[in-house]
This record gives C-alpha cells, structure tokens and sequence, in this order.
C-alpha cells in the first residue's frame, strides 16, 4: 500500500457565503451539504485547463464534508446510545477524520503498528485502541506492550503462546466466528474461532495465565441481514458464559463493524438494542468497530475522462463489453480498489462540453447510454464500471463523479504503473460544530 499524502486543505473559510449565482441552475437551491460539495467541486474543476496545466493540476480528486462525519456520529449515538464506536482506522486513516473523530471521543480499531501510532501521534490515549487483529506478529505485540495499548484480539492457540511469551499482562478478547450471509466480505472466512473451539481457548489462555476479558465478532462488511447481529450476540453470550465459568472478570462485549449509513443503519440498530437487552447486562461495556459506516458517505470523487473506443461490433466469443469504452484518470490500481471486490460504485456525469451538467434538466432528460469504464493504467484487469448507463454522449474532457467513496478508496492506491498512490482532497465543513471541532487544525 502506498503511504497517504494529504495536500493542505483549500477550501474557503467555513463561515464564508457561497456566491450560489456562480454555479449553474441555482436560481431556486439552498446551500445544503451537497450543494456545497457539488459547489466545491464545481470550482475546482472549472479552474483546470487540461490542455495548459501543469502535469498532476488535472489528475482526479476528492471532496470530503467532514460535516457528514459529524452527522453520522451523531446518529450513531443517537440510535446505539449504550455502544461505544473505535472506528476502524483501516477504513479511511484521513487526518482531518481522524481527527475529528477523536475530539468526540471515539476509540480506534487498530491493526497494525502503523495505524496504532498515526492514532497516538495524535496525543490519543493507548486505553482507546483496541490492536484488533488476531494474527499478530511477534514484534506487533511487543510494540503495543511498549506502548501501553493493553487490548488486543486473538483466536488460535498459536496466538495466545507468543501473547504470553512477549505480553502476559495484555487485556485479551476472543474473536469468534459470525457470519451474516449476504455480507459481500465475508470476513468469518479468514478469522475468529469457532463455536466447537472457544472453550479449549479459553482453557489454554486460563493454564498460560493471561488475562481474557472480552468477546469479540464481525459479521462481515457489506451485509444486508441485520438479524445477524442478533445470532452473534446470542453465540458471545455463550462464550461470556463460559469465560465467567472458569473465571476469568468479562467486562466487554466488542461488536465488530458492518454497519451501513442509510435505512438499513435504523433497522440494524433495532436488532443490535434488541439483542444486546436480551443477552447482557447494563454493567457489560460494549464497543464496535465502525469503518464504513462513518466515512463512506462523506467523501465525493471526481475523474476526468481522457480517452475513449466506440463500441465495434465483433464476434460472439469477443471479450469486448460491446459498450462505448471511456477511460479516466484513475482506477482500481487508485481509489477504485472496491470495484473489484465489492459492487463497483455508480458514476455520474458532473460536467460535459465545458459546462457543469450536475441537476442540469437537460442532462436528465436525455435518452440513456450503455458504456464501461476503465482504468488509466495499462492492465486489462482496471476496469472500475464493466457496465452501466449515462445520459447522452460522453466525450473525452468530461467529468464523472462518484458519491460514497469515503472508504477503502485512498487507503487502498499503489503507485503501479507510475502513477501517483494520492490525490488532493478539498475539504469543506457542513457543520459548524464540527469545523469548531477542528479549530486549530484545520488550517
């Protein structure tokens, strides 16, 4: 993974007024959250001449409204009053989130010693990380040792002896398996124990003499069934039990990640209250590990399309999608790692011809065509969209957006190819809370 370069922040003083006469179309619109990233936006792309810039003034960008963040924590705390959120650093280790996040008082999901120090260097305390990775190296737990971060996951025997090797006093959670079916991760694949092993890891950590005091689960990203949170509630309780049973002090219930934003957040919600009323008690602190859920919303993505193939008719066994090919200035080897392994992310045409089309009626209106989108590097594999429909012709010049792009975008880039493993991200605040927050590191 290439490291994240973050350019300073260029948009305007958050209590500056928006000139809404300079965007199109804005006769009758208020100055909403999206307005202003699509203003944003807007500016930023209008002062870009691709054929006189400098080379990397025309690459593709993000904006991010951290006012979103601020709104998405708020509802978490509203709806899940009782959990606890250590946003999952992996997800999308932006400073300014980060930042943020912390200063409403947030733990952090760390699994690495890179993550667990860009979270200290920000003065956090260590009783706020939890090293959620349960296949460590050895040298990985003697640095969180070093460091005074005590919480720390396994689920394997081979864990828990260099655990007591280089760590005996760490604060231990047993991740166990769970499992929501429609996830498109499903992460049980690779990590937590199963339900058949949890005693005789809980025996062995009891013999080596450390210390167990928490469950822990993922149902997996992505998913759709919010009853799975209540079958993983019901199968920690069961291992809680038998902890208690040969007396280890539980005090800790850690519910992993999978939420989305959106409706589904209120009906996962519902589930996660309804079980964890059923299952422990108000003494047992329960924490989460959102990722997605806190940032994916809040960031917009821009490319520009630089080349594109007609659709030529061809024979029937051609690998050829039979769509018009664009290509843009970015891709999976960039910010569109997800298309790969996840539903590819819908594009949107925000400028055509020179002009801003975003909410444009003529835009709407026009009939639909089908194309694909490609990467700009020289693999086959970058393809970020193998089919979808935009309205009218696309031409090379024009500008795409896509919205939801807040996570496992920027944190997955590399630089194949030559190309640059970061892009500029404009920041904007639809909060004032938040950008008060932020008061002293924003600029």
């Amino acid at each position: 993974m290439a490291p994240i370069a973050i350019t300073p922040p260029r948009t305007p003083e958050l209590n500056t007024l928006l000139d809404c006469e300079e965007f199109p179309f804005e006769e009758l619109r208020k100055v909403t959250p999206e307005y202003l990233v699509q203003k944003t936006m807007h500016d930023r792309i209008q002062s870009i001449d691709c054929a006189s810039c400098e080379p990397g003034e025309d690459d593709a960008f993000f904006v991010a409204d951290l006012g979103e963040v601020y709104r998405l924590h708020a509802e978490w705390r509203r709806r899940l009053g009782r959990v606890t959120p250590f946003f999952a650093t992996k997800s999308n280790p932006d400073p300014y989130v980060l930042r943020l996040l912390a200063s409403l008082g947030t733990g952090f999901d760390c699994a690495s010693i890179g993550e667990i120090q860009t979270i200290l260097a920000m003065g956090t305390d260590p009783s706020r990380i939890i090293f959620a990775h349960t296949c460590k190296v050895m040298s990985a737990i003697k640095f969180a040792r070093d460091v005074g971060v005590q919480q720390m996951t396994f689920d394997n025997e081979d864990e828990l002896y260099k655990i007591k090797r280089v760590y005996p006093e760490a604060q231990l959670y047993l991740r166990i398996v769970a499992c929501d079916p429609s996830a498109v991760s499903q992460l049980s694949i690779k990590f937590g124990a199963r339900m058949e092993a949890t005693e005789k890891l809980l025996k062995l950590a009891k013999d080596l003499g450390l210390e167990v005091v928490g469950v822990s689960f993922h149902v997996g990203s992505g998913g759709k069934d919010p009853s799975a949170f209540m079958r993983a509630v019901r199968d920690a309780r069961t291992v809680f039990d038998q902890a208690m049973g040969m007396g280890f002090r539980m005090h800790t219930l850690d519910i992993g990640g999978g939420f989305s934003s959106g409706p589904l957040f209120a009906q996962t919600a519902d589930q996660v209250n309804q079980a964890l009323d059923a299952y422990f008690p108000a003494e047992v602190r329960i924490i989460a590990e959102p990722g997605r859920y806190m940032v994916n919303s809040a960031f917009t993505a821009a490319a520009t399309v630089m080349s594109r193939r007609s659709a030529e008719p061809l024979a029937a066994d051609s690998n050829n999608l039979k769509s018009t090919m664009l290509y843009i200035n970015d891709g999976v080897y960039g910010n569109y790692f997800t298309s790969i392994c996840e539903v590819p992310p819908e594009p949107r045409v925000f400028r055509r011809a020179g002009r801003t089309m975003v909410d444009n009626p003529e835009l709407e209106s026009a009939p639909q065509r089908s194309y694909s989108i490609w990467g700009n590097t020289c693999d086959s594999f970058d393809c970020v969209n193998p089919s979808c429909s935009l309205p009218g012709e696309v031409e090379v010049g024009d500008w795409l957006y896509y919205r939801d792009m807040g996570a496992y975008t920027r944190c997955s880039t590399t630089t194949f190819n030559g190309y640059t493993g970061s892009h500029d991200v404009i920041y904007v605040c639809s909060e004032p809370e938040a950008a008060a927050l932020l008061d002293g590191d924003w600029k």
